[in-house]
């Protein structure tokens, strides 16, 4: 570590180290979450608690992030340190809320669960996307609402999300209210998940929401097929209804119906 920042050597223990250290702990963040701050960014231990490190973490709890989970923020994504306060963080923040329609309510939790969008550049990934859900026809709010969901999703590139649009609506037939309830869709791989499923529906004639669809194990999926075609089994004999099966699945006549993009890491020293 040493050998790779050099200028750490020039960090006084007592004056940065020994009270950066008090600070996290006192942030709920252990041992092992100091390591991997240190390990993925170590110039944090050589900035300045009171003007550099402390603003930022105010500002944290200032747009809802919990104090309990500000340290997570934090341990998850050390570079939000070293951003410039008023050149990155606070506009990406005013962008979330009134470009990509992200409430006042779900601001923090948003970046709770996706601290990474806060080194995302603007001009360069976040208008893209924004743009992109703009021109599928989900505006403002509801985009605001598929993030609060999925924060991930302004992340991901748009030649990334196209295809799989693409296929959902063309080859799936779905509509885009499906779209709109399940966001996570596009964090699934189109040839390994997405596709390879969709086929399993059509070949037994059912139709299954994109939340039971896509998640869980191949064994999980294979399970919820069969229990669906056992259902529309009973329903063809007149032993139950769609309405009293307690079945997330819906039976149908026709069946037609993952690697996050990396974090967008930009470097501005305050």
């Amino acid at each position: 570590m040493l050998a790779y920042k050099p200028q750490l050597m020039a960090c006084s223990i007592e004056e940065r180290w020994k009270p950066l250290v008090k600070y996290l702990y006192h942030l709920n963040i252990s041992r092992d979450g100091m390591k991997r701050m240190l390990v993925v960014q170590p110039t944090i231990f050589c900035l300045d608690l009171e003007t550099v490190i402390a603003p930022k973490v105010r500002f944290l709890q200032d747009i809802g992030v919990r104090n309990d989970a500000v340290g997570n923020v934090l341990v998850k994504f050390p570079p939000v340190l070293t951003y410039s306060l008023y050149r990155k963080l606070r506009p990406v923040v005013i962008f979330l809320r009134t470009k990509a329609g992200v409430t006042e309510d779900d601001i923090g939790k948003v970046i709770a669960l996706d601290p990474q969008l806060m080194g995302c550049s603007i001009a360069h990934k976040l208008e893209a996307s924004v743009k992109y859900f703009r021109s599928l026809g989900i505006y403002h709010l509801v985009l605001g609402q598929m993030v609060a969901d999925f924060p991930t999703l302004l992340r991901y590139n748009v030649d990334v999300l196209r295809p799989k649009y693409q296929y959902l609506r063309r080859v799936m037939v779905r509509p885009l209210k499906d779209l709109i309830e399940f966001p996570r869709f596009f964090s699934y791989s189109l040839e390994h998940r997405i596709e390879p499923r969709h086929k399993v529906l059509v070949a037994n004639r059912i139709n299954m929401k994109l939340r039971y669809m896509l998640p869980g194990s191949d064994e999980e999926f294979a399970q919820r097929v069969q229990e669906a075609v056992e259902r529309r089994a009973r329903f063809e004999a007149g032993e139950a209804t769609p309405e009293t099966s307690g079945a997330p699945e819906t039976p149908s006549g026709n069946g037609n119906g993952v690697a996050a993009a990396a974090a967008c890491q930009e470097m501005e020293a305050d």
